[in-house]
């Protein structure tokens, strides 16, 4: 355990969380909120569980992972009493039944077919499973997700599907050198948000928009998000997690 105390990291990621919940909080008080109106993801993707778990003792309630088999093989060893889990990676159909019922909410719901899937396993277990939409905000190929236009119909669609809760959108934006640019893209997806939450439907809760990573999450809350989904700016850069 000393040796373990004695990590540099540790210090490192106990240092980048007050940094960046200042920021988050001055992000949050610009845009008319308070900082705790805003939630901070801890993205855990290639971290292993000794770091992610000095996170949560560091008042991390939150955590986001990419891969349904990584988190998996993580989850024994964290210290997830009180904390949320997310899965905000590409959910492949034949990975939903490992983990239904694993997290609190799949923040990637891209199509019709995966929420389908996700509400039969739903059922299966006996369970409602919450879920985020992902809009694929700046309509590039290689990304998933709905298009804007398209997006309130499709969230629609899902929330008549069974076992399955409509909590809110996600997205992740186009990398973007004009941060006018960035702030146009976010804030079109704050006005489908806030259109689809003003029309009350039935299993749409609409209580969470998760947008902005490590390189834009100030500019995503400035633009209304009020989850944000950070990662490397908390743990450094990636090293490939190996359980072994």
């Amino acid at each position: 355990m000393e040796k373990l105390s004695a990590d540099p990291k540790f210090t490192d990621i106990e240092e980048n969380l007050k940094v960046i919940r200042e920021r988050v909080g001055d992000a949050a008080v610009r845009s008319g909120r308070k900082p705790e109106d805003v939630h901070l993801m801890a993205v855990t993707k290639t971290v292993a569980p000794v770091y992610i778990n000095h996170a949560l003792s560091c008042g991390i309630d939150l955590i986001g992972e990419n891969r349904v088999q990584e988190f998996l093989e993580k989850e024994p060893d964290l210290n997830l009493e009180g904390v949320s889990a997310h899965l905000i990676g590409h959910l492949q159909t034949n990975k939903v039944k490992k983990i239904v019922g694993k997290v609190d909410v799949i923040q990637s719901v891209d199509s019709l077919n995966l929420a389908r899937e996700i509400s039969k396993h739903a059922k299966n277990a006996g369970i409602t499973q919450d879920i985020l939409v992902e809009i694929n905000a700046g309509c590039e190929w290689s990304k998933f997700g709905f298009e804007p236009a398209e997006t309130p119909e499709r969230v629609a669609e899902i929330a008549e599907i069974e076992a399955i809760r409509v909590r809110g959108l996600m997205s992740v934006a186009p990398i973007c050198e004009d941060k006018r640019e960035l702030l146009k893209i976010f804030e079109n997806i704050y006005n489908i948000f806030v259109d689809i939450k003003a029309k009350k439907s039935d299993n749409i809760l609409m209580d969470i928009l998760s947008m902005g990573m490590s390189g834009d999450y100030e500019e995503a809350i400035l633009s209304g998000a009020n989850l944000v989904r950070v990662g490397s700016a908390i743990f450094g850069p990636r090293i490939y997690y190996d359980k072994h």
